[in-house]
């Protein structure tokens, strides 16, 4: 199985360096997508040693992994591991993901072992929206809010994801599970530093319910 990790990153220069070097040697391809940063962020992972694609502009996380992982898919890329760019996901755990995916289509991972350093706000907006997603998936999923996940090909394409911010991810389990691929979980490390979240409470949470309506319509 030919795998790759990528790695959508937004002003991230301060981490992405970091990132990129602890992910080489866990997939056989490392690729950032730069979301149209006005930093150094592509500079920086370039120097570390990853591919690197930009958007021209800031088009939205979802909207990168989307490019990058029909990127990978078309190059011959059998899975991809998707991970964040701050530095909240061990790319040590990599391979975890990698191993699961030999009986999973879609591989998520799982802190709720560990959430004595979630806030609590985030920790009740995930049972929340797990739930919820995971109704409309028809599969268990305990933490749909981790972007640190496998999707394998034929999944991807399958998907037809159509949201293009934070909200992707989300849809991405549901149409997955729609679709009777195979969704799994794997325990990972909850991480916390100094990264600064870029979601809007808000306009987000508006997406998402707008998401979810569109979704539970189409049933």
């Amino acid at each position: 199985m030919k795998t790759a990790a990528l790695i959508p990153a937004y002003q991230e220069e301060r981490h992405v360096a970091d990132v990129v070097r602890r992910t080489l040697g866990k997939a056989d391809r490392v690729l950032v997508v730069d979301d149209g940063s006005r930093d150094g962020t592509a500079e920086r992972a370039r120097e570390a040693g990853a591919e690197v694609m930009s958007n021209r502009g800031n088009l939205g996380k979802g909207a990168s992994l989307a490019v990058g992982l029909d990127a990978l898919f078309a190059d011959g890329i059998d899975a991809v591991v998707c991970l964040d760019a701050d530095g909240q996901h061990d790319p040590e755990e990599i391979p975890d993901f990698i191993a699961a995916a030999e009986n999973a289509d879609l591989v998520i991972g799982n802190r709720m072992a560990d959430v004595k350093d979630m806030p609590f706000a985030r920790l009740l907006t995930n049972r929340v929206t797990s739930w919820i997603l995971g109704r409309l998936a028809g599969v268990k999923v305990p933490d749909a809010q981790c972007g640190f996940r496998l999707i394998r090909s034929a999944a991807w394409r399958a998907a037809n994801v159509r949201t293009r911010n934070f909200e992707f991810e989300g849809e991405t389990i549901v149409n997955v599970g729609r679709k009777g691929f195979r969704i799994a979980s794997v325990p990972v490390k909850t991480i916390y530093g100094d990264e600064v979240s870029k979601i809007n409470p808000w306009r987000d949470t508006i997406r998402f319910f707008r998401m979810i309506w569109r979704l539970w319509r189409e049933g």
